[in-house]
């Protein structure tokens, strides 16, 4: 995806962890951040605290919404999904991405991934790695601070 394109409809998941939810829902109020994780990926586990702590530091300003990426056959079992969601506090809710629908509209990659899309949902940043969650924090915090402007 390229900055500025639109978020693409949440359509076509094996099935929705958490409760589901539209890209109507998404779009309109506040930003959302999209992060892509998968069971087999370490550096998805490692991050996943720091996620959490940002989706609650930001529940009341910002959407958050997990995708579960599936990168082998072993990463298709929704019992180790839910398993690894527990254990890791995945509130959120989580597609569940087995046969790579949402994966292809994104042409994402890449696990751990992070797309933030402003209120209005348009793509504003993108970052993959584990690390950088200080400079998605700044993107969200600047997406945030022009939507406080813009009121």
């Amino acid at each position: 995806m390229k900055l500025r394109e639109p978020m693409p409809e949440l359509t076509g998941a094996a099935e929705w962890l958490n409760g589901q939810v539209t890209r109507e829902e998404l779009v309109g109020e506040k930003p959302t951040l999209i992060h892509f994780w998968s069971i087999s990926c370490h550096l998805c586990k490692e991050a996943m605290p720091q996620v959490n702590q940002f989706r609650d530091q930001y529940k009341d300003k910002l959407n958050v919404v997990a995708v579960h990426m599936p990168r082998s056959e072993n990463d298709l079992n929704i019992e180790e999904i839910k398993k690894a969601a527990e254990e890791h506090g995945i509130t959120q809710p989580i597609f569940v991405d087995s046969e790579h629908k949402l994966t292809d509209a994104f042409e994402n990659q890449y696990v751990p991934a992070y797309y933030v899309f402003d209120k209005d949902g348009l793509l504003r940043h993108f970052q993959a790695g584990g690390s950088g969650m200080k400079m998605l924090e700044k993107r969200v915090n600047r997406v945030l601070a022009e939507m406080e402007k813009a009121e």
